[in-house]
């Protein structure tokens, strides 16, 4: 190990490498670091195949190569930090930067920082979420144990979401409605309508600030929330109808309209019957987001997407994603198909017993596949191994797969998905996913050596 030195009395006497004239040291130093371990784990060019990402042919060259578009977002999955906080890293970073495909200059310094929200975007619209995960199950393949068990279980990754509640969501429909309707008089130079905004302003206010909100004062806020919602949307298509030959909005002007009508019609009913209604709108910002009930102690519903995860070795891989609620016992099969279209033949399978219907139940026994299910009826001739089979498998899925999702949530940015788009949320989850399966690769590389050359 070279000899460390304190720069601060011997500044003199200090000769740094430059990275450009040593760049096989540093090289060589990023490929022998944690972070050198995930980039020698991940198939680049078939993942740039995989997304069908190529090298700019015209117009102004991009910083980042494909490759480096797909290794920023690892990087932003793996680091957990904010886009800026990310840009001042790789700035100040050699490592970064190597994983990334880029050498700054001595001076240089990357100054936009919203240069990975761009790349997102980009590459979110691009996602194929079976395509690259049959990429990288191939290249994992050969480090990988056991690939004829797999274990199979539902999570939710919550998005950054204000807790929604029927006077908070009618509020931001009424204050959005206003201020659109505020502008719009503002530009065309005519009086805006009268309304009580002002006067409902006030006593929202004056409602969020007690702690104590009892259910006669939230029926009176949602009421006259409701009744002034149906006032302005007549009076914004008001103007909209007299001065349409004087007014162009952008799409997402009138995608929102939609959603504020659809939220006032919902509230509306729900208000008259006192029952929640099924694709219940909870954010007009994030219109797809729907209530997932999860049953938990602590957190009887979250709001994101709902996923429903296979697991081979301690690999995990998406089988199913979606922001509406689903029920996951009907997956079993196609999970079953998911892992031997990635690893071949499955033998044994261990989930939870919401998967244990009649179906899935004959389906593994007419293929022979030993499941983690509770037994129905008479006990067979081999009921002791087929126990203790059980319990194996019940306690794997239990500890390694659980365990893998509050992983991913604590270290690889899935606590709460800051995505502003359903594209971009799918891609954040997907390369938090296998950003952590990336790190358990290097992990397995060490102990097993490109597995005997395989």
């Amino acid at each position: 190990m070279a000899k460390l030195l304190n720069f601060q009395h011997v500044l003199s006497e200090i000769n740094f490498l430059s990275p450009r004239e040593e760049f096989s040291h540093y090289y060589q130093s990023f490929l022998d670091s944690d972070l050198g371990g995930i980039y020698q784990g991940i198939p680049w060019s078939e993942m740039i195949k995989a997304f069908g990402l190529k090298k700019d042919q015209k117009g102004r060259k991009s910083l980042f190569s494909p490759q480096g578009k797909l290794a920023l977002m690892f990087l932003k999955a793996y680091t957990g930090v904010s886009d800026r906080k990310l840009i001042e890293q790789l700035n100040a970073n050699i490592d970064y930067q190597l994983f990334c495909g880029i050498l700054l200059s001595p001076g240089e310094r990357l100054v936009d920082y919203k240069i990975v929200s761009k790349i997102r975007t980009s590459l979110g619209h691009r996602l194929n979420i079976k395509q690259v995960q049959k990429v990288l199950a191939k290249h994992w393949k050969p480090y990988l144990k056991d690939t004829n068990v797999m274990l199979t279980d539902a999570t939710c990754y919550e998005s950054q979401l204000r807790y929604p509640t029927k006077v908070k969501l009618l509020w931001e429909s009424v204050d959005w409605v206003y201020n659109q309707m505020k502008g719009t008089c503002k530009g065309l130079k005519v009086r805006m309508p009268r309304s009580k905004y002002l006067e409902q302003k006030d006593k929202y206010f004056s409602y969020q600030r007690k702690r104590r909100k009892p259910w006669k004062w939230t029926t009176v806020r949602v009421r006259s929330l409701l009744y002034l919602l149906n006032k302005l949307n007549k009076q914004l298509d008001e103007i909209e109808r007299t001065h349409s030959d004087r007014l162009t909005f952008p799409q997402k002007y009138y995608e929102r309209r939609k959603v504020i009508r659809k939220v006032y019609k919902q509230q509306l009913e729900m208000s008259k019957t006192g029952k929640s209604l099924p694709g219940r709108i909870v954010s007009i910002s994030k219109s797809y987001i729907r209530p997932i009930v999860r049953g938990k102690e602590t957190k009887k519903v979250e709001f994101g997407a709902k996923v429903n995860m296979i697991q081979v070795d301690g690999i995990n891989f998406i089988e199913h994603l979606n922001f509406n609620p689903f029920h996951e016992g009907i997956r079993l099969m196609s999970s079953i198909w998911l892992s031997e279209e990635l690893f071949g033949r499955t033998t044994h399978v261990s989930a939870d017993q919401i998967y244990a219907t009649n179906k899935n139940r004959k389906y593994c026994t007419k293929r022979n596949i030993t499941t983690s299910f509770t037994r129905k009826g008479r006990a067979g001739k081999h009921e002791v191994h087929r126990k203790e089979m059980s319990k194996i498998l019940t306690k794997e899925r239990a500890s390694r797969m659980e365990g893998s999702f509050g992983t991913e949530k604590e270290h690889y940015s899935l606590q709460k998905i800051k995505a502003k788009t359903r594209k971009n949320e799918m891609l954040w989850i997907f390369f938090g996913v296998h950003t952590a399966n990336a790190v358990r690769i290097a992990r397995k590389r060490k102990e097993l050596p490109i597995a005997q050359s395989a």
